[in-house]
């Protein structure tokens, strides 16, 4: 693994080489001293595998995109050196827990890879996770409603009650909708169904496979765990994902992404007509390719296809990847309250203040505002000396709102600490006012809740400008591919339909002699399958 991460960096980085080998060279030992050798390199065997038969592979996911080993090993493609991407938010040597690198994959050949590592490690020693759908708000009330032989109409009009919400309870949904407390106040039917709804909420309902968890061990996995076989004769562990983590065995995840079958379509029909293009050698800084996304018409284009999104990318007018990464990062719950803060900075530097002038360096690719875990671990590692593993500590502590550890930290922020493994010299000993570093400490107590993974942002702005590239430069390529993807739904080849034609290509009808399997490019317009 060494020789291979040696010569990925010279490839990688080139001139660059010899000043990122200390790096290189920290986090090979963080590895090995860890014991994660072995995960690594199985990572990159099955992902080596995938791209030698020309199954598409995500550019990465998730914080392993923060290391160097795994771009010079060819894991990921996103440069974190370039994105200031830190590998202690992936592996802190302080805190043993086991490294998490989910690859995506073309979602119509993954079973390809998984295929592959059941043939190289063996039968009995790679099985799929089982997970439990559990008895959720809406759902529970009609499996109650059911068993106590209730007119159907009248239980799915109460279980409608229940608001559309993400981890909406029945408890939550009497608060917030008075229809239904008084429904349950004044029908004693009505009562007994919410009571007993409410003992089997979030109860296991069912068993099925987890759609991409995958556990590889060292002998055959029965002599670990209990398996089970699935209706269809699969092979999967009778124990959840968080149980087998606990229990030390090795799980990765397969994922299976739309976008990246799309990306790869897109670019064979785009090599007809060019055989140029290549998405391993594409400019990032393509001026062109990031006006168009400015321009709000991002139909089709990876996370950047919601009505919220396309309005804040005509704000934000991204000129860089940067920008596309904090726009991510930006637009959910929360950090939105930032995105005022964020757009005034870059339109007018003069508006940017930083409470001393350590946070300058931390902060100005994004305007004065903390957007990210990374930059709430680069602070306390800058301003008050913390090491790399206590930075991540303080970092999960706060978006875990640990109240107590976050107040023990704070005086060892502001005015140091000598304990022995936990020595910092803190803000104050670094010439930043006490004053000064506890509203430093506020912000970052305010903001580490919303605050994003960096890393991960990177790696979806990263597939989101590709299809920007693809459509900017070859749209109907793109949208043909596009099309093809979302075949089995009528409502989503209709709205593709209208964006072709907004962009001016036609949609052929289906023609014997002309079409293909999907749908394909035909002279100026796109020929349906």
């Amino acid at each position: 693994m060494k020789a291979d991460s040696y010569e990925g960096l010279e490839k990688r980085y080139a001139e660059r080489a010899d000043e990122l080998r200390e790096r290189l060279d920290y986090e090979l030992g963080t590895i090995k001293n860890m014991g994660y050798v072995d995960y690594f390199l199985i990572v990159w065997d099955f992902i080596k595998y995938a791209k030698d038969h020309g199954i598409a592979v995500g550019p990465g996911r998730g914080s392993a995109a923060g290391s160097i080993v795994t771009y010079c090993l060819g894991i990921t493609t996103i440069d974190p050196i370039r994105y200031q991407l830190l590998f202690e938010r992936f592996l802190n040597p302080e805190r043993v827990s086991m490294p998490d690198i989910d690859v995506d994959f073309c979602y119509e050949r993954r079973q390809e890879v998984i295929d592959y590592v059941v043939g190289k490690y063996g039968k009995d020693r790679v099985v799929q996770i089982v997970t439990f759908g559990t008895l959720a708000a809406r759902g529970v009330i009609r499996d109650v409603g059911r068993v106590m032989d209730m007119p159907y109409a009248f239980v799915d009009s109460i279980a409608k009650m229940i608001p559309q919400e993400p981890k909406m309870t029945i408890e939550k949904a009497l608060k917030v909708n008075p229809e239904l407390r008084k429904m349950c106040e004044d029908d004693e039917e009505v009562k007994y169904l919410i009571e007993m709804a409410k003992r089997l909420e979030g109860l296991p309902r069912h068993s099925s496979m987890h759609a991409a968890g995958v556990v590889i061990s060292q002998k055959s996995v029965d002599e670990y765990v209990p398996l089970s076989r699935a209706a269809d004769g699969s092979v999967t562990t009778q124990f959840t994902m968080t149980t087998l983590e606990q229990l030390g065995l090795l799980k990765m995840d397969f994922l299976g992404l739309r976008t990246l079958t799309v990306i790869q379509n897109a670019v064979l029909m785009a090599r007809k007509k060019d055989p140029s293009v290549n998405m391993d050698t594409l400019d990032y800084d393509d001026k062109k390719v990031l006006e168009y996304i400015g321009t709000g018409k991002t139909d089709g284009i990876f996370q950047l296809e919601s009505a919220g999104m396309k309005s804040f990318m005509k704000e934000l007018k991204p000129n860089s990847l940067e920008d596309m990464i904090a726009g991510i990062s930006l637009y959910r719950p929360g950090p939105m309250d930032f995105i005022p803060q964020y757009i005034k900075g870059k339109n007018d530097a003069s508006s940017i203040s930083y409470d001393c002038p350590q946070l300058e360096p931390i902060l100005n690719s994004t305007y004065g505002c903390i957007v990210y875990q990374e930059q709430v671990m680069q602070i306390c590692r800058e301003l008050a000396g913390f090491s790399f593993g206590q930075a991540d500590n303080v970092r999960r502590a706060m978006s875990k709102k640990k109240h107590k550890v976050m107040e023990a930290e704070r005086e060892h922020f502001v005015h140091g600490c000598t304990e022995p493994g936990k020595e910092c010299a803190g803000c104050v000993k670094n010439g930043i006012p006490e004053a000064v570093a506890n509203e430093i400490y506020d912000d970052m107590v305010s903001f580490a809740s919303y605050a994003f993974n960096k890393s991960h942002a990177a790696c979806y702005a990263y597939v989101a400008f590709q299809t920007a590239y693809l459509k900017c430069h070859y749209p109907r390529e793109f949208m043909a591919a596009l099309l093809t993807s979302v075949l089995d739904s009528t409502a989503k080849v209709i709205e593709y339909s209208s964006e072709c034609q907004r962009l001016g290509i036609k949609v052929l009808p289906p023609d014997i002699n002309v079409s293909r399997g999907g749908f394909t490019v035909d002279g100026q317009s796109i020929r349906f399958g």
